[in-house]
């Protein structure tokens, strides 16, 4: 059920995820999440959005289900005039989505009687690496459990004395909010989890590094690995960046290494856990009661139609490892000249080496035109800077999806699909 129905009432609960294209998962961790929330409140209507408009075309041109993103869901809530409306996320942190999240609801404000924004998973992020919450020790408390379970031992002291070593991978972040990873190492060390580690697949913040994380369990002479994800949903980062079979996954990074035993993964997201979807059952709870979280009532004006010039643009992926850096809030600089449009995307690294407008298979043909990389220096909100590729990407059309490979500097070509949206002209 893709919850876009009609007949929604005075109150509407907007559940909002990134969203995947992985039915299991989106029923399991995404599903899981929403029906705790009806359950919880059965007076409130629970509608589902997805943010990332690619999974949405995926999805819909696969299985025929049509997802609501966000224009789309709060449009629909307006037109049947709810009064009352609670957006939960069910992101992890304060990132980027979040901020997104945030801005979109902006201009439909003034629709409702009242707009609450709930907490997303882990709550507010603290200013220090050793800043916790309860919404993280909770989280922590919860999937450590769940692992050990899984995993087969009684507790988590058997899993140590057993010479296991738990691993939850997240995804990593340049925005502000990286310090949540780091934060979610200290509470799994104030509780006493010596042998859990916090790892994220961008390797942001540097520690949370598969190497890195494998240096931390090698030092610490754990012989046995439990990989699982410390992400919502268990989708393409879980099935493949975790527990794939390329030599770049974390599972064969680690049995490379050859300083382990055995290697296991779990391939489950955290919206499975009842103890998860209870915390979010209480951020609705505290959204709704206390009003906290209310967007602000400024809106932006977004412009007409182009002429030439520059503009500011969505740049949407189907990916979250193939993004336009955090630091740009997903948009790239669109140039309009003499009816053509360029659009320059600044990525998170150095890591992707070429682009290809095209398949990847016609990219390895001799006389392909690949996009080359420009240096661009990147201005993280803390003031920290980073040199990363850009590239300068031409686009045919807005709003229509079109592939876009990439080689990264293991030489290896992947697909993707993106699209450019949302053009605002530069001041």
């Amino acid at each position: 059920d893709p919850l876009n129905g009609d007949d929604i009432g005075d109150n509407e609960l907007l559940v909002v995820s990134f969203g995947t294209s992985f039915n299991d998962s989106r029923t399991a961790d995404i599903g899981g999440i929403e029906k705790a929330l009806q359950t919880a409140y059965p007076d409130w209507s629970v509608r589902r959005a997805f943010t990332a408009q690619i999974i949405i075309n995926h999805v819909q041109a696969r299985d025929d289900e049509k997802i609501d993103n966000m224009d789309q869901a709060l449009q629909r809530a307006v037109d049947n005039g709810v009064k009352n409306l609670v957006v939960q996320p069910t992101h992890l942190m304060h990132g980027a989505e979040y901020d997104e999240l945030t801005e979109a609801v902006e201009s439909y404000k003034d629709k409702f009687e009242s707009v609450t924004i709930a907490e997303p998973l882990l709550g507010e992020v603290g200013d220090s690496d050793d800043a916790v919450n309860d919404d993280k020790k909770a989280v922590a408390e919860a999937i450590t459990a769940e692992a050990v379970k899984t995993a087969g031992y009684d507790s988590l002291e058997v899993a140590e004395a057993d010479g296991t070593a738990f691993v939850f991978m997240g995804h990593g972040t340049s925005h502000t909010a990286k310090i949540s990873y780091s934060q979610m190492q200290s509470q799994m060390n104030d509780l006493g989890y010596d042998n859990v580690f916090i790892g994220t697949v961008e390797g942001k913040p540097e520690d949370t590094a598969c190497e890195a994380v494998i240096e931390k369990i090698k030092e610490a002479g754990y012989k046995k690995v439990v990989l699982r994800p410390l992400m919502v949903v268990a989708g393409d980062h879980a099935n493949n960046d975790m527990a794939g079979d390329d030599e770049d996954s974390w599972k064969s990074q680690f049995e490379a290494s050859g300083a382990f035993d055995k290697i296991d993964t779990q391939i489950a997201g955290l919206g499975e856990i009842a103890a998860i979807q209870d915390l979010y059952v209480a951020h609705t709870k505290a959204a709704m009661d206390g009003n906290d979280a209310a967007v602000s009532e400024e809106s932006e004006e977004t412009s007409g139609a182009l002429e030439d010039g520059t503009y500011e643009a969505e740049f949407d992926t189907d990916s979250g490892m193939f993004h336009v850096n955090e630091a740009n809030d997903g948009k790239g600089i669109l140039t309009v000249k003499d009816g053509k449009m360029t659009i320059h995307i600044s990525l998170v690294s150095k890591n992707i080496v070429n682009l290809y407008v095209g398949k990847a298979a016609d990219a390895q043909k001799d006389g392909a035109e690949l996009l080359q990389p420009t240096t661009d220096t990147i201005t993280y909100d803390d003031g920290s800077t980073e040199e990363v590729y850009g590239f300068d990407v031409p686009v045919k059309a807005l709003d229509e999806t079109f592939d876009l490979a990439l080689v990264g500097t293991k030489g290896k070509w992947y697909d993707h699909e993106v699209s450019v949206s949302d053009p605002v002209k530069a001041e």
